[in-house]
């Protein structure tokens, strides 16, 4: 962990009452991110009405040079593609880039396709329902990478070198933001967050699981088991309920299962 000054007033922040604020800095080629996608999440569903959040697309200095030489090359596969793609989605709101990023890690880290290219990033979006004319048109707009290029801009400003990591900020303009790198217990990142609002916290009753489902799209045996505070077994048990009635699929992967709504089939 590290203390970092407050950067906030750097950027056009959303209009909230919620106390504390997170930037979430990601590489979407690095496979430690993926791990940090569940702990968002988890943290979203017990205690969102504390914090927002901002995903901050972090890759390698040589992908990010290239690139910005000629930030509108979206037509050729290129390894800075992925954090563009993110971006692209984000226009349509938060919660649709936060559900592309999510598909993405799925599709590099589970299914091993190349996200680098422009047709399996279209593919992602069309898979999680946004308007795919108006993202194609983003993503190859100089839009979307001057978007990428101000995330890249605030990991220097933050002296942010390692993704994935987590920048927190309590509604305090003069207090020092708390970063903490790499992938911790989910217990840590509560503890943070509990440290910089100076109270303990009241976690928020988990919606339903077809809820769940609708907001997250895919999800594994471990992290429905969490959530709900039941055992693997439990889980097991009301997914393959789901299951059966064709409400959801389930797909190992690695040694974990990952269960998807139906609909995107």
């Amino acid at each position: 962990m590290s203390f970092l000054p407050n950067t906030s007033n750097m950027l056009e922040t959303e209009n909230s009452v919620k106390p504390l604020e997170l930037y979430v800095f990601i590489d979407p080629t690095d496979a430690d991110c993926y791990g940090l996608v569940p702990v968002l999440r988890r943290l979203q569903v017990e205690y969102e009405k504390y914090f927002t959040y901002r995903i901050i697309m972090k890759t390698c200095h040589s992908q990010q040079k290239s690139l910005c030489q000629d930030p509108q090359d979206t037509r050729v596969p290129h390894p800075a593609l992925p954090a563009v793609a993110v971006k692209a989605a984000e226009f349509q709101g938060k919660r649709a880039g936060f559900k592309y990023l999510s598909r993405l890690l799925d599709y590099r880290f589970l299914k091993g396709r190349d996200v680098t290219t422009p047709e399996v990033l279209l593919e992602i979006a069309e898979l999680i329902g946004i308007d795919t004319a108006e993202f194609t048109q983003d993503f190859r707009s100089v839009n979307a990478a001057k978007s990428f290029q101000c995330d890249l801009y605030i990991s220097r400003e933050m002296e942010v070198h390692q993704a994935p990591s987590f920048v927190f900020f309590n509604n305090n303009f003069e207090d020092e933001g708390l970063m903490v790198e790499g992938i911790h217990d989910y217990e840590i990142y509560v503890k943070v967050l509990e440290e910089l609002l100076g109270e303990q916290m009241e976690k928020s009753v988990p919606p339903s699981l077809d809820e769940l489902f609708r907001r997250y799209d895919s999800l594994t045996t471990g992290e429905i088991a969490a959530i709900y505070k039941v055992n693997i077994r439990t889980a097991e048990r009301e997914l393959k309920k789901r299951l059966l009635q064709r409400r959801v699929e389930c797909m190992p992967v690695r040694g974990a299962t990952l269960w998807r709504r139906k609909m995107d089939l």
